[in-house]
């Protein structure tokens, strides 16, 4: 009786690695989205225009700091950071941005720099970059009343904090109706303002140091506008008096509570699709799932009891015709008359290939072989013909000669049946 091809405890182990590997995948594609330090203007950013860094002073201020890949993301409370880049539908921003007003405050970051990877410098780290030109806002659909101009200034001043811009050459301040500033640059532009509406804001007033200023409805949260990215980009945070600066920005932005933070990754093409791996286990899809392992444990019960005893298999010759192949074939050799084989071999085998190819039978062995040799030149075998082959055979005497002949025929067999 033949054992198992596998053993009980390698089949487990081959079910739970696939199991594995399959959950994997799951969560493998519900987390993609692509590497965040890409180079980009975002949380994800560690070149010079990412904001990285802000994120990470975030953190270690003690703040919850979260970066969103998917839109569910964005509906949390506490403070919304989008950074949307400048080719970014406005329509999409508004969105995002009227939909978070009510649960929580949200600043939008507007880019000015466009920038490349480092490449060729082997002395570069991952996700750096080198600005190449700049690329302005190009936003219809949100706050279209709000307009954005590239000037020159040299520094700024806000929150009680006032310091150097990277550039002066090029700074991106905005305009517009309704506009309470937070930060100026030192021509009077603004570079960071809040949207003064019917809400209420006195943690912002408090930064600006500007009165009342607004409504008095304390159900909606601000909308905050920062024009100039250098006030809170890697480049501009190198500066101190930017990084403490920003900081008392963000606590305004968020209404001075410890609320969670949130960067936006999504507007800037590092959305992922929803986690599969949880999606099987929330209703409708919880129903499938446990079908499927109720289906697994069952099809795992039947493979390891077997039903009805055990199949053996049967010899390919039973045990009283090998002995009367060896007995026969020891006779021969022993009577010295190998040769006598040699005919009856090739008739037989011509035969076989006669029953094979579909030949007529009943021709003469000349005939008949002939015909198998023509088959042989159309399907294109090389070798010598099946015709000389036998001829050779039955003109062999010697052992080692009648085995070889006897092997090239065999072959030939073996290649036309």
């Amino acid at each position: 009786m033949n054992g198992p091809t596998f053993g009980r405890g390698t089949v487990i182990g081959m079910v739970l690695i696939g199991m594995l590997a399959f959950v994997a995948l799951l969560y493998w594609l519900g987390n993609g989205g692509g590497a965040a330090n890409n180079g980009g203007a975002h949380a994800g950013g560690r070149g010079l225009t990412g904001y990285a860094a802000l994120a990470a002073m975030m953190e270690a201020d003690g703040f919850e700091v979260q970066r969103a890949r998917s839109k569910a993301a964005l509906n949390g409370v506490g403070l919304l950071v989008l950074t949307p880049p400048a080719d970014a539908r406005g329509e999409d921003i508004a969105k995002i941005v009227n939909a978070h007003r009510s649960v929580g405050p949200t600043m939008v970051i507007a880019p000015k720099w466009s920038a490349l990877t480092i490449r060729n410098n082997p002395k570069a780290r991952r996700g750096w970059t080198e600005i190449v030109g700049t690329d302005l806002p190009n936003w219809p659909g949100f706050e279209d009343g709000v307009s954005v101009e590239l000037g020159r200034a040299h520094g700024w001043h806000g929150g009680g904090f006032d310091g150097t811009l990277p550039d002066g050459g090029a700074v991106l301040s905005g305009s517009g109706k309704g506009l309470a500033p937070l930060v100026r640059s030192d021509t009077g532009r603004i570079l960071a303002a809040w949207v003064a509406d019917e809400g209420y804001y006195p943690s912002l007033q408090r930064f600006a140091d500007s009165g009342d200023i607004g409504g008095e409805d304390t159900e909606i949260y601000p909308l905050v506008l920062v024009f100039e990215p250098d006030l809170l980009n890697n480049r501009g945070l190198a500066d101190k008096q930017a990084g403490l600066m920003a900081r008392d920005l963000m606590l305004a932005a968020a209404d001075g509570r410890s609320q969670p933070i949130t960067f936006d990754l999504t507007l800037n093409g590092l959305g992922a699709t929803r986690n599969l791996l949880t999606l099987a286990f929330e209703p409708p899809f919880v129903a499938a799932t446990a079908s499927l392992f109720l289906a697994m444990l069952a099809v795992a019960w039947r493979a390891f009891n077997r039903f009805g005893p055990a199949r053996q298999r049967a010899q390919a010759i039973a045990a009283g015709k090998t002995a009367l192949v060896g007995n026969s074939a020891g006779l021969i050799r022993r009577a010295g008359r190998i040769h006598l084989i040699s005919g009856p071999y090739a008739d037989a085998s011509r035969e076989r290939l006669i029953a094979a190819l579909g030949l007529p039978r009943g021709r003469a062995v000349e005939d008949s072989e002939a015909a198998i040799d023509r088959v042989q030149e159309r399907r294109g075998l090389a070798g010598p013909p099946f015709s000389h082959v036998a001829a050779r055979l039955r003109a062999a005497r010697r052992r080692d000669e009648v085995a070889k002949r006897a092997a090239e025929l065999q072959k030939i067999e073996k290649e036309l049946a």
